[in-house]
C-alpha cells in the first residue's frame, strides 16, 4: 500500500469538513433521525480532534435562576420579550446570515451548538458570542441522548462542554438535550453534574427542520408565541433564514423583543 502523504491527508480532512458544512448533519431535535444519512467517517475524526482556536476572552458561565424549574420551557409570562433559540449545526454561511439578520434588528439569540459542528467550524463559537448571543451545549454528536446508556450520555454532554471551554473559556450558558424536547431524569442529572443548573427546553417549536417553507415557519411561530416564550429554531435551513426577518418584524409590532434566554430570565 502506498504511503499517505501530508497533502493527501489534508485533502481528506478538508473534504470531511466540507461535508459537515454542507448541512448533512442538520436534522431537527423533533426528528428521530431515521431519514438522516449516515455520518461521514471524517465526522468521527473531527469529533475526536482537539480544536486549536484559543478564546480571546472568557464567555459567560452557566447561571442558576432561583424560582425556575430544572427544565425551563417558558420565561416570565408577563415579559415583553421572547427567546429565539437555535440548534447550532449545518452550513456556517446560513448560520452567519441568521446572526447578522438578528443583529441588524437589534435582536439577540440563544445558540445551542453541537460539538462536532464546533470541531469543524471553531470560529463560529466566537462569532456567536461577539454578536451578543448566548452560546450553549447541544451534545457532541446530536444523537438521541435519552436513549443512551449513562456513561455514553455523560460523554455526549462533557465532550461538547470541553469543546466550548477550549474555544470560549466556559462550558456555555445552557444545555439542551439532542433529538428530544425534554431531558430524561437521567440526562437532566448528568447535565447538572456537568455544571448546568438548568436544562433548556422550549414551548414553541417552529418545525423548521421539516422544511415547510418560510411562510409556514413564520405562521407557526407567530400563532403560538407569547411573552416569555422560548422558541426552537435551527441553523442550516434556508427557509429559516428567509423567515427570521418577518418573525422579528411581527414580534416588534406586538411589543415583544427577541433577547437571549439569559436576558429573558434575568
Amino acid at each position: 500500500m502506498g504511503r499517505v502523504t501530508t497533502t493527501n491527508r489534508r485533502d481528506v480532512l478538508r473534504a470531511g469538513a466540507g461535508l459537515i458544512a454542507g448541512g448533512t448533519l442538520a436534522t431537527g431535535c423533533g426528528n428521530t433521525g431515521t431519514d438522516a444519512p449516515p455520518p461521514h467517517p471524517a465526522a468521527n475524526l473531527a469529533s475526536t480532534t482537539p480544536t486549536s482556536a484559543a478564546p480571546t476572552s472568557a464567555a459567560p458561565a452557566p447561571r442558576a435562576f432561583p424560582g425556575q424549574p430544572l427544565q425551563i420551557t417558558h420565561g416570565p409570562s408577563a415579559s415583553a420579550a421572547v427567546a429565539l433559540t437555535f440548534h447550532g449545526q449545518g452550513d456556517p454561511t446560513l448560520a452567519t446570515q441568521l446572526l447578522t439578520t438578528a443583529e441588524k434588528h437589534g435582536a439577540h439569540l440563544t445558540v445551542l451548538a453541537v460539538g462536532s459542528w464546533l470541531d469543524a467550524h471553531p470560529a463560529m463559537a466566537r462569532r456567536i458570542l461577539d454578536g451578543g448571543h448566548d452560546l450553549g451545549n447541544h451534545t457532541q454528536r446530536h444523537i438521541s441522548i435519552n436513549a443512551m446508556a449513562e456513561a455514553d450520555a455523560r460523554q455526549e454532554i462533557t465532550d461538547c462542554a470541553d469543546r466550548l471551554r477550549r474555544l470560549t473559556g466556559s462550558i456555555g450558558s445552557w444545555f439542551r438535550p439532542s433529538r428530544t424536547a425534554t431531558a430524561s431524569p437521567l440526562v437532566a442529572r448528568l447535565a447538572t453534574e456537568a455544571g448546568y443548573p438548568h436544562v433548556l427546553s422550549y414551548d414553541v417549536d417552529s418545525l423548521d427542520y421539516t422544511r415547510p417553507g418560510a411562510t409556514a415557519i413564520t405562521r407557526k411561530v407567530l400563532a403560538e408565541v407569547t411573552g416569555g416564550s422560548v422558541v426552537s429554531m435551527h441553523f442550516g435551513y434556508a427557509d429559516t433564514v428567509a423567515a427570521l426577518p418577518v418573525v422579528l418584524q411581527e414580534l416588534d409590532g406586538r411589543g415583544l423583543r427577541a433577547v437571549t434566554t439569559t436576558e429573558l430570565l434575568s
